[in-house]
């Protein structure tokens, strides 16, 4: 779908039509996900963040600048969400380190998942403003300009935190005995 569908859907859904939602919710849903999940390293929280992202998209659809990628706002809405779950977390338990599911996931299954885990064990101790244009950048594959657009940062200060978000990212995987 091309951003001209997603401004469709979303007129359509400010005429009432529900269902131009449910298009959204099905391009969007498993990259929002993916987003929250990265950040969080919770399965479950994921899903609640995800909820409450579509929950908050629809209840302020009419406030979207139709000047602007829907993509854009919803991953906003989506770091923000994941930002408030781990400030509640550090309120109240430590972060856990091992994702919380019973059923292997497909990066469990392949031969990959050793890097996978020691990936998201690394993410999981960089500072949240570092993690979150890393996540961006090499997992959602955003430009700069979109990363810029998404946190309403200027391209250089999105550039000096993915540099320095690299070097975290590279002196934790390090740490986690990965060369």
């Amino acid at each position: 779908m091309s951003r001209t569908d997603d401004r469709d859907l979303i007129r359509q859904c400010r005429n009432g039509d529900r269902q131009a939602f449910e298009g959204l919710l099905v391009k969007y849903e498993k990259p929002v996900f993916n987003v929250a999940y990265r950040m969080l390293n919770n399965i479950e929280d994921a899903r609640d963040v995800t909820q409450t992202v579509f929950l908050k998209a629809f209840e302020h659809l009419d406030s979207f600048d139709e000047r602007y990628r829907f993509f854009s706002w919803i991953y906003r809405i989506a770091l923000n969400e994941s930002i408030n779950c781990l400030n509640k977390q550090s309120r109240f338990d430590p972060l856990d380190q091992e994702p919380q599911s019973d059923a292997d996931g497909p990066a469990q299954q392949t031969g990959s998942a050793q890097m996978s885990d020691s990936m998201q064990a690394a993410l999981m101790t960089i500072t949240p403003a570092y993690r979150t244009v890393i996540i961006l950048k090499h997992f959602v594959e955003c430009s700069y300009q979109e990363i810029s657009q998404i946190l309403d940062l200027p391209e250089k200060t999105v550039k000096s935190r993915l540099y320095s978000g690299r070097q975290s990212l590279k002196e934790a995987l390090v740490k986690e005995g990965v060369h």
